[in-house]
């Protein structure tokens, strides 16, 4: 970076990216995402006059992610999150306690992670992986060629294709 290029500031416990999820009814997203995964509450909702969410923020392991209530005329937006856990399984099914509806079944993948999804009660997709594998360069390429693991690929892209294939278009 030159002297002459500025410089970007990003207030401390943020990345580069922080996503947003509008949707209908952020109270009850909120609830969800701590029980399903472990999310904290960061300070309180700021409400508007009608009493829609105008602002709220959740920090989920080390990302915060932030949240307010659709307008009735605006399109569902479902946001799409992939989140990375030590015990992906456990956390799978953690969301599925939490009212979270499967999308995709814990899968093994050629390159070593294992990866999941879930469709949470505001039409939200999830991704739930593991901690990628230190897997060589060789297996990687090996497995890869494995007809189980080309399986376990196309379970994984159909999933999502049947998902999202059955959600109304607007």
């Amino acid at each position: 970076m030159s002297n002459s290029e500025p410089r970007h500031q990003i207030p401390e416990g943020y990345g580069t990216v922080t996503p947003w999820i509008v949707s209908r009814h952020s109270v009850s997203l909120i609830s969800f995402l701590e029980k399903a995964f472990d999310a904290r509450l960061k300070g309180s909702p700021i409400y508007n006059q009608d009493g829609s969410v105008g602002h709220a923020e959740v920090v989920i392991g080390g990302s915060v992610v932030m949240l307010f209530d659709s307008k009735p005329s605006w399109p569902t937006t479902p946001a799409f999150l992939r989140l990375y856990f030590n015990d992906a399984d456990r956390m799978y099914q953690q969301a599925l306690d939490a009212g979270a509806r499967s999308v995709t079944k814990m899968t093994e993948l050629f390159w070593g992670d294992r990866v999941g999804r879930v469709c949470d009660p505001s039409g939200n997709i999830w991704w739930i992986q593991s901690i990628p594998t230190n897997l060589k360069y060789e297996e990687i390429q090996r497995r890869s060629q494995d007809p189980d693991m080309i399986k376990a690929m196309e379970y994984v892209q159909r999933s999502l294709d049947e998902e999202l294939s059955s959600h109304k278009m607007l």
